[in-house]
């Protein structure tokens, strides 16, 4: 952002002398601005991970900080439209230069992060919560299965007479 400061700067000297040099750096100032409301929304939402509502209050408060920037940026718009020594031209193009800038820094920095897929912990072979208390579940030995035709249960079938035992078709 400082060299982004210094390029608008010197470039809206060339282009409109004073007022050029004050808006080059006034808008890379408000690109800084919302891109520390935003980390800073971030930061503070992160105080609240591992809670059962962390993903709910993340995302509230980083929605807060939007809702927090576009009422700056329409205020700060308003307030500023109309002054003479702001350069239109020369504003506009340094906040968008520093948006554009804060965007690559986050996608390089994305591309860079290395995040584990695979991590050391173990995980347990059966939950406490997976059993009711006072309930007995069977043990199955896996030598007493056919493969492929474990959740067929054989039926008992009562012999009342000879026409029962004849193969059906």
């Amino acid at each position: 952002m400082v060299v982004l400061a210094l390029v608008a700067g010197g470039i809206g000297l060339l282009v409109d002398g004073v007022e050029g040099l004050v808006s080059g750096l006034l808008g890379v100032v408000l690109a800084m601005l919302f891109l520390g409301i935003t980390a800073l929304s971030i930061l503070i939402a992160n105080r609240w991970f591992g809670d059962p509502l962390y993903v709910q209050l993340f995302f509230a408060i980083v929605l807060g900080g939007w809702l927090l920037k576009l009422g700056l940026f329409v205020v700060i718009m308003i307030v500023l439209s109309g002054q003479p020594w702001v350069s239109p031209m020369v504003f506009f193009l340094s906040i968008v230069t520093g948006v554009v800038a804060t965007l690559v820094i986050d996608v390089i920095v994305i591309t860079k992060m290395r995040l584990p897929n695979v991590s050391d912990a173990s995980l347990p072979t059966q939950a406490p919560a997976d059993q009711a208390p006072g309930v007995q579940l069977p043990t199955v030995v896996p030598e007493d299965r056919a493969p492929g035709r474990h959740h067929i249960v054989p039926e008992e079938r009562e012999h009342e007479g000879s026409g029962e035992d004849a193969p059906r078709s």
